[in-house]
C-alpha cells in the first residue's frame, strides 16, 4: 500500500483545514486515479465493436479538430 506523508494545515482555531503531501507522492496517487479509470472505461466498452482505421481517424479528427494522415 502506498504510504502517504501527510502534514496537516490549521487554521486559527486550530481546525484542520487542508493537508500538504510531497509531490512524489500526489504524482503517484494521480497516475493511480488515471489507470483506475481507464481500466472502468476499458470495462465499459469491452462489448462494442471495435472501429476501423477509417473510423477511428474521423472519430479522432471530430475530437480534436485536428487533420490526422491516413
Amino acid at each position: 500500500m502506498l504510504q502517504i506523508h501527510k502534514n496537516y494545515v490549521f487554521d486559527e482555531n486550530q481546525q484542520p483545514i487542508a493537508v500538504q503531501i510531497p509531490i512524489a507522492e500526489f504524482e503517484k496517487i494521480e497516475a493511480i486515479l488515471e489507470d483506475c479509470g481507464l481500466a472502468k472505461l476499458m470495462e465499459e466498452v469491452q462489448n462494442e465493436k471495435p472501429l476501423s482505421k477509417d473510423e477511428a481517424i474521423k472519430y479522432y479528427q471530430s475530437l480534436k479538430g485536428d487533420n490526422v494522415a491516413t
